[in-house]
């Protein structure tokens, strides 16, 4: 059998999200240890700077979520799974993908919208005085959009790939 997930366009995508998120980790650590040095050293505190952390922490985990399911890290009951067959596998990840995971990103994005581009709309800053200004809080909130993207889009290489190892068995 072929190994079809290297040639494949959407698990590159998740890739490159995935080790965008990876770096933006490191950052985000950079940048709390700043806060910390300023707060603690020259008892300076920027909120701006507090919420950017808190921001990045979001975008970490709603970019990662595709790249967790490209890299097979994502939950799921294991304990039946890493003993079936191939074949067995790609009925489940098949099933699984058009059962669960494309609806509840299709629902995620549904009911997102309106946040988002309300948010938008209204150009909303941060509540925060001091606190990071128009666009950041939307770009944000665009995240919520992005992420069942980015996870549906790494739904239907798995689909591919399910497919796939069902043609060649």
């Amino acid at each position: 059998m072929g190994d079809v997930r290297r040639d494949n366009a959407l698990d590159r995508l998740s890739a490159l999200i995935g080790n965008t998120a990876a770096w933006m980790t490191l950052f985000m650590v950079v940048v709390t240890f700043v806060v910390v040095i300023l707060r603690k050293t020259f008892n300076v505190g920027f909120i701006w700077l507090q919420e950017t952390v808190v921001w990045m922490h979001a975008f970490v985990f709603m970019l990662g979520a595709a790249y967790t399911l490209h890299a097979e890290e994502h939950v799921r009951v294991d304990i039946f799974y890493r003993d079936m067959s191939p074949r067995r596998r790609a009925w489940i990840d098949l099933v699984g993908v058009m059962i669960f995971l494309l609806p509840v990103c299709a629902f995620l994005a549904w009911t997102s919208f309106e946040f988002v581009t309300q948010s938008w709309s209204i150009r909303e800053s941060s509540r925060e005085a001091g606190g990071l200004p128009f666009p950041f809080v939307p770009l944000l909130k665009t995240i919520l959009l992005l992420m069942p993207l980015t996870l549906a889009l790494q739904g239907m290489s798995l689909l591919l790939k399910s497919l796939a190892r069902l043609r060649e068995s």
